[in-house]
C-alpha cells in the first residue's frame, strides 16, 4: 500500500531561484503539529526526508507525527527509513563498495538476471584522496614525484575505478592529484538544495563513506559518515535505518580573540562535548556568534564531529552560506534558490527564532585560547604552557650503539614529523594565510626547521595554493620545509611515508617517545606512523611554530622558537602576523579567482593514459593483489540460536578505535600479510598500504587486529597483533589463531571495554572481524559507526555493562541469543566458564536497535539481503531468494 506524497496537504508552487517550483510546505504542518515550528534544522531536515518518501509502509504517518513532535520531548527511541539524496566516497572505503557491486553484477548474472541492471540509483561522487603517501618531502618536486609513486602503486586500483565510472551510471570520479573529498565537497560538489526528477525542491542530503562527511554541515546540508557497507546499501536504494537522534544545541556566543583560530576553536569544543556526552546525538550550532564564523570556520567546527563523538554538527543557511557558493563559482540561479528556498520551509536562520533542544550548551568564543591536542587523544585539549608537561621527562643525550659510539641526537618529544595536511584545517583560508605569512616572517628572522623533520604541505584542494600564491607565500613555506607534497589526506590518514632511516633507527634502538605536530583530525596512537607515539593537533601556523622550536617540550608562550639572524631570541609573538594584514590579504586573495575554472574531474595526463577494461562486468584477475570479487556477498555464519561455548580472539581494554582493529597504514614486514605477498612474489618495496589493498579480502583480513599498538591482555605485555589459543605455547598471529579456530569449527568473539570502535568510519574494521569468524563482539558500550557496520557484516554487538572479571585463553563464553531473528536491542544472558574461576553471569543487551538491522542480520548480512532482493528483482521467474 502506497499513499499519496501529500498526505498533509502541504505541497505549495512557488516562485524560487527566478522560476515557478514545486515544494513542500514545512510551515504549514504546523496546523497538524504546533511543534514543528520549534524543531532543531535537523529534525526538519530528517521529517522533509520522510514525507518525500511516505509510501504507508516503510514510512508511515506515524513516523512522520513521532518526528514532527520530537523537539525537546524525545521521548521513545523512533526507527526511521532515511532516503539520503547523494553519497560521498574516498578511494579507500569507496573502491571497496564498488568492487562488492561488481561482484554483485556477476552473481545476479549467475543466477539468470541481468546483471547491468546491479548500478547505483543515487548519484555517487568518489575522490581519490586516500592514497596519496607522503615518500618525497621537502623538495620543490615532492608533488610530481608522490603522484608518479601513487600512479605506479595504485594502477591496478585506478584501472578499475575508470571502469567503474564508465559502467556505472551517476559514478563521478574526482581522479588523484585534485584534493580531499570533504573540502572538494564543500568547494564544488554540494548543492545544499536540490530538485528530484518530478521538479520537486528540496534539501540536500548525504552520507559519506569517510566519518568527516559531517564537514559538509558547515554549508547547511545534512550528512554524515557511515561505513562502506551501508553506503552500498543505498547506493541501490535501500534506506538507512536509524534511530531519530536527540539534538544537542550548542549556544555559540562572542568572538574568537586575535591570534585564535578555528582550529583552537573545535579542540575547545572537541573536550566540552566528550565531557556532555554527545555519542549517538545531533549536534547543532546556534546563537549570536554565528555571525562571527566564516562557512569556513563552520566547516572545521563540523569536520570534527566524529571526534568529539556526535552524528553531526549541523548549522543553519544564512548569509554566509550564500556568500561561500558566491564565492567558490556556484552557478547564481541555484544559489538564489537555496536562499529562497531555506527562507520558504523554515531552515533559513532567524536569530529570533525559538529551537526545542534535548540539552543547551552554552559557549563563549572569547575565553577560547591557542590550544593543541595530544598526545594520543582529540579531547586532550591543552593550553600552550601545558603542552610540555605532555612530554616524557628528556632523556640524557648519551651516546648509544652496541659500543656506545654513535651520537644522539633526539630526545623524548622531539617532533620528527611536522605536517600541514588535512580538510579541517587546509580548507581554512584564514588558518592557511595565517600558517603563511608565519612562515614569512620566520624566514625574515633567518630561522629554519631542523633537517631531521619531515615537514609536508598537503592542501586539500588546488585553491589553497592557488590562493598562497597570489598572496606571495609559497617561497617562504618551501623555504621552511612546508613544499607542497601532494592534493589528499596524506599524513593525516598515516601516509606519512618513511622517516630517515638514521633517525628511524634511533628512535627503536632507544626507545624514544618522539611526536608528531599536524593540523588534522586524528592523533591515536600509532596512527600517524608506526615509531611515532605521541602526535598532537594544531592549526596550521602552530605546526609551523612547533617544527621551528623542535620539540614539544617547548612552552611556545615563553620560550624561544629559535635564533635569529642577529644572535637573538625569536618567540612566535615575533612571528604572528598582524590580525588587520590576514583579514586583508585573505579578502585579496582567496576570492572567487582561486576557485574558478578549476576542473576537478580532470586527472591530467597520467589519468588519461591508463587503460580500463571495457564491458558490463569486470574481468577479475585472480592472481591481483589489489582487487578481487567481495566475499561478502556470500553468507556470514547463521545468527540462530546461543553463541557456545565461544574462544575469547581477543580481550581488549577502552578506547579500542577503528585504527586498532582495521587494517591501516604501511604493511608490517613480518606479519601475515606480508608473508602472503611474499608467496605472490611481491617485492618487500612494493608491498604499498593496507589501505591502497582494501580491494583485496585475503591481504585485509591478515592485517586486521594487527596495530603495534594493540593491546590484547591475552599476550600482555606484548602488543601487536597478537593472541594465545589454549593447548598452544607460544602466542600466535591473530590470523592464523582465528584460522585454526575455524578449522576445528570453534565460535570466537572479542571481548573489550568502554569506546569500542571509536575514530574514523573504516569498513573493514567490521568486514575483516567477519572474516577472521568472529561471531559476536562483547564490549562496555560502543561507537556508533562500527556498532552499524558489525550488524551489517553479521556479527552480534553485545553490550556487557559490568567487568566479566578474569579471562584468559581457558575461558569460554555462551551468549544466550534467542533462537530465530535476534529481537531489537534484546536483554540476554553471557556465561563466563572457566575451569579455575568456575562460572560467571553477567546480563547484557544485544545492540541490534531498528527491525531493518534484525532483518539484515537474520539473512547474514546487508551485502547478502540486497543480492536477495537483486535477485528477485532482475532474474525472472524468482520466486526465492538464492539459496
Amino acid at each position: 500500500m502506497t499513499t499519496p506524497l501529500d498526505s498533509f496537504g502541504i505541497r505549495r508552487a512557488a516562485h524560487l531561484g527566478g522560476r515557478l517550483r514545486a515544494y513542500l510546505d514545512l510551515p504549514a504542518l504546523a496546523t497538524h503539529f504546533p511543534e514543528v515550528t520549534r524543531l532543531p534544522v535537523s529534525l526538519l531536515i530528517l521529517l522533509e526526508n520522510l514525507l518525500r518518501h511516505e509510501d504507508g509502509e516503510l514510512v508511515t504517518a506515524a513516523h512522520l507525527e513521532q518526528v514532527a513532535r520530537r523537539g525537546r520531548h524525545t521521548g521513545e527511541p523512533v526507527e526511521i527509513a532515511y532516503h539520503p539524496s547523494r553519497v560521498v566516497m574516498q578511494d579507500y572505503s569507496g573502491l571497496v563498495a564498488l568492487t562488492d557491486l561488481a561482484t554483485l553484477r556477476d552473481r545476479v548474472a549467475q543466477a539468470g538476471g541481468d546483471g547491468a541492471a546491479v548500478r547505483p540509483v543515487r548519484p555517487v561522487d568518489l575522490v581519490v584522496d586516500h592514497s596519496l603517501v607522503v615518500d618525497v618531502a621537502r623538495t620543490p618536486d615532492a608533488l610530481d614525484r608522490n603522484l608518479d609513486n601513487e600512479y605506479r602503486q595504485n594502477k591496478e586500483r585506478y584501472e578499475f575505478l575508470k571502469w567503474a565510472q564508465a559502467e556505472f551510471d551517476g559514478v563521478r570520479v574526482v581522479p588523484p592529484g585534485n584534493g580531499i573529498i570533504h573540502q572538494i565537497n564543500l568547494e564544488h560538489l554540494a548543492n545544499v538544495v536540490c530538485e528530484d526528477p518530478s521538479g520537486l525542491v528540496h534539501p540536500e542530503t548525504q552520507i559519506g563513506t569517510d566519518s568527516h562527511t559531517p564537514m559538509i554541515n558547515g554549508l547547511g546540508v545534512l550528512a554524515w559518515g557511515v561505513g562502506g557497507i551501508e553506503a552500498e546499501a543505498a547506493m541501490l536504494g535501500e534506506p538507512v535505518s536509524m534511530l531519530v537522534p536527540d539534538v544537542v544545541g550548542v549556544r555559540l556566543t562572542g568572538a574568537l580573540p586575535a591570534g585564535v583560530l578555528a582550529m583552537d576553536l573545535v579542540l575547545t569544543l572537541t573536550q566540552r562535548l566528550r565531557e556532555v556526552g554527545v555519542v549517538g546525538r545531533f549536534v547543532e550550532f546556534f546563537g549570536p556568534a554565528l555571525a562571527n564564523l566564516t562557512v569556513a570556520d563552520r566547516a572545521t567546527l563540523a569536520n570534527m564531529a566524529p571526534e568529539y563523538g556526535a552524528t553531526c554538527g549541523m548549522f543553519p543557511v544564512d548569509h554566509k552560506v550564500i556568500e561561500h557558493l558566491g564565492v567558490t563559482g556556484r552557478d547564481p540561479a541555484r544559489t538564489r534558490l537555496v536562499e529562497d528556498y531555506a527562507r520558504a520551509v523554515g531552515l533559513w536562520d532567524d536569530p529570533a527564532s525559538v529551537r526545542d533542544y534535548a540539552e543547551i550548551v552554552e559557549i563563549d568564543l572569547g575565553t577560547v585560547g591557542r590550544s593543541v591536542a595530544g598526545p594520543k587523544r582529540p579531547q586532550q585539549r591543552l593550553e600552550l604552557p601545558q603542552v610540555a608537561a605532555s612530554t616524557p621527562a628528556p632523556r640524557i643525550g648519551d651516546p648509544y650503539g652496541a659500543h656506545g659510539d654513535i651520537p644522539a641526537t633526539l630526545d623524548h618529544g622531539d617532533i620528527v614529523i611536522a605536517a600541514i595536511t588535512s580538510c579541517t584545517t587546509t580548507s581554512n583560508p584564514h588558518a592557511m594565510v595565517t600558517a603563511g605569512l608565519l612562515a614569512r616572517n620566520a624566514v625574515a628572522h633567518g630561522l629554519t626547521v631542523d633537517p631531521r623533520i619531515k615537514t609536508s604541505l598537503a592542501p586539500g584542494s588546488r585553491s589553497v595554493t592557488r590562493y598562497l600564491a597570489e598572496a606571495g607565500l609559497t617561497e617562504a613555506l618551501e623555504t621552511l620545509g612546508f613544499a607542497v607534497v601532494g592534493y589528499g589526506c596524506a599524513t593525516c590518514v598515516g601516509n606519512s611515508g618513511a622517516l630517515d632511516q638514521a633517525v628511524e633507527a634511533e628512535i627503536r634502538d632507544r626507545d624514544l617517545d618522539v611526536a608528531a605536530v599536524l593540523s588534522g583530525n586524528r592523533n591515536f596512537e600509532g596512527r600517524i606512523h608506526p615509531v611515532v607515539r605521541s602526535n598532537y593537533l594544531a592549526s596550521p601556523p602552530l605546526v609551523i611554530a612547533y617544527a621551528l622550536a623542535g620539540t614539544m617540550r617547548a612552552d611556545l608562550d615563553r620560550d624561544p622558537l629559535g635564533t635569529g639572524a642577529d644572535g637573538t631570541p625569536v618567540y612566535l609573538a615575533d612571528l604572528w602576523p598582524d590580525p588587520a594584514e590576514t583579514e586583508a590579504i585573505t579578502a585579496r586573495s582567496a576570492g572567487p579567482d582561486a576557485y574558478a575554472g578549476v576542473d576537478i574531474h580532470a586527472g591530467g595526463r597520467r589519468w588519461d593514459i591508463l587503460s580500463s577494461p571495457v564491458g558490463t562486468h569486470f574481468p577479475w584477475d585472480r592472481n591481483s593483489t589489489y582487487i578481487s570479487p567481495s566475499p561478502f556477498v556470500e553468507p556470514a555464519v547463521p545468527t540462530d540460536g546461543p553463541i557456545t561455548a565461544a574462544v575469547p580472539l581477543l580481550v581488549l581494554g577502552d578506547n579500542v578505535t577503528t585504527d586498532h582493529i582495521s587494517p591501516v597504514g604501511s604493511i608490517e614486514s613480518d606479519g601475515p600479510a606480508a608473508r602472503l605477498l611474499t608467496e605472490r612474489g611481491i617485492a618487500r618495496a612494493d608491498f604499498n598500504s593496507y589501505g591502497a589493498r582494501r580491494g583485496n579480502a585475503d591481504v585485509m583480513v591478515r592485517g586486521t587486529f594487527s596495530n603495534v599498538r594493540l593491546r590484547n591482555d591475552l599476550v600482555a605485555p606484548l602488543t601487536g597483533g597478537l593472541t594465545r589459543l589454549t593447548g598452544v605455547g607460544e602466542p600466535l598471529a591473530v590470523h592464523e589463531a582465528a584460522d585454526l579456530l575455524r578449522r576445528v569449527g570453534v565460535p570466537a568473539v572479542v571481548v573489550a571495554g568502554a569506546g569500542y570502535g571509536a575514530g574514523s568510519a573504516r569498513d573493514w574494521a567490521a568486514k575483516g572481524t567477519r572474516m577472521l569468524g568472529v561471531r559476536a563482539v562483547l564490549a562496555r558500550s560502543f561507537e556508533r559507526i562500527h556498532r552499524a557496520n558489525l550488524v551489517l557484516m553479521g556479527v552480534v554487538p553485545v553490550e556487557l555493562p559490568e567487568d566479566p572479571g578474569p579471562l584468559d585463553a581457558d575461558t569460554r563464553i555462551t551468549v544466550d541469543l534467542p533462537t530465530g531473528p535476534v529481537p531489537v536491542q534484546a536483554h540476554v544472558e553471557v556465561h563466563f566458564d572457566h575451569p579455575r574461576y568456575g562460572r560467571h553471569t553477567a546480563a547484557a543487551l544485544v545492540r541490534v536497535d531498528t527491525a531493518q538491522e534484525s532483518a539484515y542480520l537474520a539473512q547474514g548480512g546487508v551485502l547478502r539481503a540486497v543480492l536477495n532482493k537483486l535477485i528477485q528483482r532482475h532474474t525472472p521467474h524468482t520466486q526465492e531468494a538464492v539459496a
